[in-house]
């Protein structure tokens, strides 16, 4: 096998473009696919990260000791260096901690907390906690806190007493705190004064003011250890007790412990994780390290100091993981499309360019060449231009990404490479090989069936991989589940995903072939109606049509790419929709004011006024209390109780893009002995014909019965809807602590009338889940996908134009021979491209919607949704719409582009062509 330099050489000067435009395509597809991988990563990463500094104190690791017990003669023994002992613990949790974990984690805090007791001046109900704070800089009383009046907190006892010992039925012992300014003003109290609290037994605790701090830095992290400790904090929606704190110092942290009984005051270790130094490749390593401390760590039942761990930060990472996982699945969905997209039109351009070598190759073969030494040629060429273009667009990716996935060029790097050197010798073989075509039709008959036969087998074979990987999708999802369902975090996308993954592509593919099998039979019906046409343009167009229709690659090409890239279109349009309708269901109106208890206003004043506002159509006020117990005959459920005026809940509920509820009307009728209710659970432990009890704090029991089921509020699984005046009227005044608000203007209109209100808006939360890291990233992948694969689609469509026009020219030019003008000539071209025009125009992205409705639904969208449901499937119809006018619009064009290239060719040229 030798290997003619010099033809290698000028064939690649001779079609230059050509291999230009190969090489175009395989960087462009390379670019993409290498880049979108470590983006993803990276974007996993910042995902990681996100998700960590949102968590907050959530995502600490804590580690919990008992104290030794303090038990002497007769009493109880104070110990003056109990805050040594804190210390001790901060540093014996640091070294035993793995290095895996306390590498990725802030240095510790120490927290010594009291129980909650309550302030006892008759006022609004606050609670009051003692808390101690130190870290490796020292106690915050004295490193943290700057004193405006008053000292630090001091022993209750002289030096010389520090170790005395205390009865047990002795009286309150005395503990001094220092309060923030906020929390000063709020009680009303000065250094020295005492503070009214009782424990939940109602027993009276000595606590005296020592001093008022302001804190030397705010935003220091370990004041949201205790955030009371700074000022007056609220409890969650539709709590009305206010939390109040006061800061220990290592010299009355030995009286609070004697203040309290013996196990009431506990001590933690908490360390907060360091969002910079996490990442999605440690999350896995990280969460196993967490997992093995805490199944190691000590019991709560022993006596003794040894420590406990206790984190949610594994299920923090587990959580993220899934969602990482989903978008890396996801993501590969979309570039398996774009891959088999570029492959076939890969494939395309090297059938466009074996046919025009056709001549030459054959006659090179003729003269004595070999087939393995002509392939070597064609295979030199190929795969030059197409390592080349890969490595060029690899580079840029490199330059553009941390890494590069070089891995997923493969299948454009090999097509580009061996589709070539396949068809051109193929196409050399065929054109010096001595079999003849048998003279009996009975033979060539056969022939053909044969020849059919083999297609058929190879499609049946496709439309059954297609098929297995359609149920492959639906049955196993696009992620790897565990042991009950649940989705596997640490499940590799790539483990046996392969096929699921592919199930789009694969069914635009086989779908294509299924709609291109009555094309054929069509245009020869058309062609035999044509030919009883009295005008011939009708039938040569027609002729044209059924020859170029033969030719499967071309149409094959452009109806799948079009397909795709509706397919992407639709993820892309049904995740956004799924994030709008998220972000209704989080919000529940354009806005949402949830009012502090504490701030005394007005609600159903304050939503007269913003309803009366410009641009503002409607302000619903709702008492919304989350934590309440919900009891059945047969389970306790902690819930959402939403007492509303239900007229104007169903009204706004009719005007936004929330579901409708239409049984709402039947909480407006009283039923004897209970109260009308509807009800939404999550697992079913609430259903409608239930009689419900409901309790909580500052309320009565209530008893309920469930008339139907409710709409959902906000993110709560078991909710709980009745009648604000029903409810009234059963002597239980409802006191809304919630506004919703509807309408164009509703931003300015809340900011004008509830500066004291927390407004959430839907824009916002809709925006900053749009622009998550995750589910940003897939949005752009999937717009690259669609764009990528329409634009293929379209060079597909020139690639089969160019691949028919040589035939077509000389058609044409004999027939202008015979009379044909040049505009009929250009009519009998735009007939000829009308039927895969169309079929890629219409047929194409039809068949992507198809296959969007049957394969997004286990994409997992929820997932990046940020919903807990799958979002219903959505189609972008504007972008199939401009999609099919872009391949009308490209045919169009085509038209009289070759018309003008045509003119450049004179006749004697093409009637000595002969038909080649």
């Amino acid at each position: 096998m030798t290997v003619h330099w010099p033809s290698v050489r000028g064939r690649a000067r001779a079609d230059a473009g050509s291999l230009l435009l190969v090489a175009v395509v395989v960087a462009v597809v390379t670019l993409l696919a290498g880049t979108a991988p470590p983006l993803l990563r990276a974007v996993a990463d910042e995902a990681v990260r996100a998700a960590v500094r949102d968590a907050a104190g959530e995502a600490d690791v804590l580690a919990h000791a008992n104290w030794l017990h303090d038990y002497g003669y007769g009493g109880r023994v104070r110990d003056p260096r109990l805050a040594d002992d804190v210390d001790d613990l901060r540093v014996r949790a640091t070294e035993v901690l793995d290095p895996r974990l306390r590498d990725v984690l802030r240095p510790p805090a120490a927290v010594v907390t009291s129980p909650a007791l309550n302030v006892t001046d008759g006022s609004l109900l606050r609670t009051f906690r003692l808390t101690y704070l130190a870290d490796e800089d020292g106690p915050h009383s004295a490193a943290a806190v700057s004193w405006l009046a008053g000292a630090a907190p001091a022993a209750s006892v002289p030096p010389a007493d520090s170790g005395v010992t205390v009865p047990n039925s002795g009286p309150p012992w005395p503990v001094q705190v220092g309060l923030a300014e906020a929390t000063a003003t709020a009680l009303g109290l000065r250094p020295g004064d005492r503070i009214p609290l009782a424990d939940q037994q109602r027993n009276i605790k000595n606590v005296q003011i020592s001093g008022i701090f302001r804190p030397v830095d705010e935003t220091d992290p370990d004041w949201r250890l205790a955030p009371e400790l700074l000022g007056p904090v609220t409890g969650g929606r539709g709590v009305t007790s206010t939390r109040l704190g006061g800061l220990l110092s290592p010299e009355s942290l030995p009286d609070a412990r004697l203040a309290f009984d013996p196990d009431e005051l506990v001590r933690t270790i908490r360390f907060s994780p360091e969002p910079a130094a996490l990442g999605a490749d440690s999350a896995e390593s990280i969460t196993a390290t967490l997992i093995s401390i805490k199944a190691n760590s000590g019991s709560s039942a022993v006596r003794d100091a040894t420590l406990r761990w206790e984190s949610q930060l594994d299920s923090l990472l587990r959580d993220v993981q899934v969602r990482v996982n989903a978008a890396a699945a996801q993501a590969s969905v979309l570039l398996i499309g774009v891959l088999l997209g570029a492959v076939l039109i890969l494939i395309l351009a090297a059938d466009m360019l074996v046919r025009r070598r056709s001549r030459a190759l054959t006659a090179v073969r003729q003269r004595g060449v070999g087939l393995p030494g002509l392939g070597a040629e064609l295979l030199i060429e190929s795969a030059t231009v197409a390592v080349a273009a890969a490595g060029v667009a690899l580079v840029a990716a490199r330059m553009i990404t941390p890494g590069v996935s070089w891995w997923w060029a493969i299948p454009v790097i090999v097509a580009a490479a061996l589709a070539g050197p396949a068809f051109g010798s193929l196409v050399a073989a065929r054109g010096t090989r001595d079999r003849r075509a048998p003279a009996n039709p009975g033979a060539r008959r056969w022939l053909r069936r044969t020849a059919r036969l083999r297609a058929g087998t190879a499609q049946a074979a496709l439309l059954l991989v297609a098929a297995a990987a359609l149920v492959a999708l639906h049955q196993r999802g696009i992620l790897q589940t565990v042991p009950g369902g649940a989705l596997g975090a640490w499940s590799r996308p790539d483990s046996g995903a392969v096929l699921p993954s592919s199930a789009p592509a694969l069914g635009v593919l086989a779908a294509t072939f299924v709609l291109l099998w009555p094309l054929p039979w069509a245009l020869r019906a058309a062609l035999r109606q044509g030919l009883r046409s009295r005008h011939p343009l009708v039938a040569f167009g027609a002729a044209r049509a059924a020859a170029t229709a033969a030719r499967t690659l071309p149409l094959l090409a452009m109806v799948t790419c079009a397909g795709l890239a509706s397919f992407a279109f639709t993820v892309d349009a049904t995740t956004r929709q799924g994030l709008t309708d998220g972000a209704w269901r989080t919000v529940g109106a354009d806005v949402r004011l949830d009012v502090d208890p504490a701030a005394e206003m007005d609600v159903p004043a304050l939503a007269g006024r913003i309803a009366a506002s410009a641009g503002v159509e409607q302000a619903v006020a709702a008492q919304i209390v989350d934590g309440v117990r919900i009891t059945t005959e047969s389970a306790t459920v902690t819930g959402r109780l939403v007492v509303v005026e239900t007229g104007e809940f169903e009204r706004m509920l009719a005007a936004t893009a929330l579901p409708d509820a239409p049984e709402l009307a039947r909480l407006r009728t009283p039923t004897e002995g209970a109260v009308p209710a509807l009800v939404h659970s999550g697992d079913g432990s609430l259903r409608p014909g239930m009689r419900l009890g409901l309790s909580g704090q500052d309320r009565p029991d209530i008893e309920l019965v469930a008339v139907g089921a409710a709409p959902t509020v906000g993110e709560a699984d078991d909710v709980v809807i009745v009648d604000s005046a029903v409810l009234a009227a059963a002597g239980v005044p409802a006191d809304p602590n919630t506004i919703w608000v509807r309408g164009p203007a509703t931003a300015a209109a809340v900011a004008a009338h509830a500066a004291g209100a927390d407004a959430v808006l839907r824009a916002e939360v809709l925006r900053e889940r749009r622009t998550a890291p995750l589910t940003a990233g897939l949005l752009l992948l999937a717009r690259a996908s669609a764009l990528t694969l329409a634009a293929l689609g379209l060079l597909g469509l020139a690639l089969g134009v160019a691949t028919s026009a040589p035939q077509r020219w000389l058609t044409l030019s004999r027939l202008r021979t015979i009379g044909l003008r040049a505009g009929e000539a250009r009519r009998v071209t735009a007939v000829e491209l009308v039927p895969p025009v169309l079929l890629a125009a219409v047929g194409g992205p039809l068949l992507g919607v198809a296959v969007g409705h049957l394969t997004v639904g286990p994409l997992a969208l929820r997932l990046l949704a940020a919903s807990d449901r799958d979002p219903a499937v959505t189609v972008a119809w504007w972008a199939v719409g401009l999609l099919g006018v872009a391949f009308v619009a490209a045919a169009a064009a085509a038209v009289p582009i070759e018309s003008a290239l045509r003119r450049r060719l004179r006749l004697s040229e093409i009637l000595r062509a002969g038909d080649g």
